[in-house]
């Protein structure tokens, strides 16, 4: 595989969830159960309408927090607490994803609509928790998630990043939108989920491994 010219990027973004690790590995489907668990109790559905007003939720306002928060009086923290206490086992260490993280030039962070606590434990799992300069979670963004424009403002001020030197990597192809539009590059990892796969998306990744192990290898020669 032939490496992108990327030589303009000093800052290497990344979500975490099936973005840093493979979405079959399982744990964003450990989190939805957790996610429709806490709709069952919190807004009294039963579970098959739990499950669609999650995925409305989710259509609508980019996490389902966001939804409950803007329709019911839900406790925010003890909706994170609970949807992300799930066992990681099925998350597998990568030592190659660390060495290919450490060789990236520049600076690398994580931006996630997850937990401050999931991306610790999520990170510490893969055997990575040391290769970011930084990591933006829900918390940090004031519980407004991914793809509001106003979090990745937010985001980028908060580590003084340029955007047109910056590379959003991202599972989700609608949160790398408005990542685009601030002068991101762009790369959807994965098959976007059965979503459109729009004109903003610079690259595709099928494997993350794959994408970054060129550059690497660029980058040192």
């Amino acid at each position: 595989m032939s490496a992108p010219d990327l030589s303009h990027v000093v800052s290497w973004i990344f979500d975490m969830d099936d973005t840093l690790y493979p979405r079959e590995q399982g744990v964003m489907g450990l989190v939805q159960e957790r996610i429709n668990l806490f709709l069952i109790d919190a807004v009294g559905l039963p579970g098959p309408e739990a499950r669609v007003l999650q995925k409305q939720f989710l259509n609508e306002y980019g996490t389902t927090l966001a939804g409950l928060m803007a329709n019911y009086a839900v406790d925010p923290e003890r909706f994170l607490r609970e949807v992300h206490d799930v066992p990681l086992d099925g998350l597998e260490p990568n030592p190659r994803l660390d060495a290919v993280l450490a060789d990236l030039p520049g600076r690398r962070f994580v931006l996630t609509n997850g937990a401050r606590s999931h991306a610790a434990r999520v990170l510490d799992r893969i055997g990575i928790p040391d290769r970011f300069d930084g990591v933006f979670a829900i918390e940090d963004m004031d519980l407004v998630p991914k793809p509001a424009p106003a979090t990745f403002r937010r985001f980028l001020a908060a580590h003084d990043i340029d955007p047109h030197t910056a590379i959003f990597f991202e599972d989700t192809p609608r949160n790398l939108e408005p990542a685009k539009a601030m002068g991101m590059t762009t790369v959807l990892v994965g098959d976007g989920h059965g979503h459109e796969i729009g004109p903003w998306i610079d690259h595709v990744a099928p494997d993350l491994l794959e994408f970054l192990t060129p550059l690497t290898l660029k980058a040192a020669a």
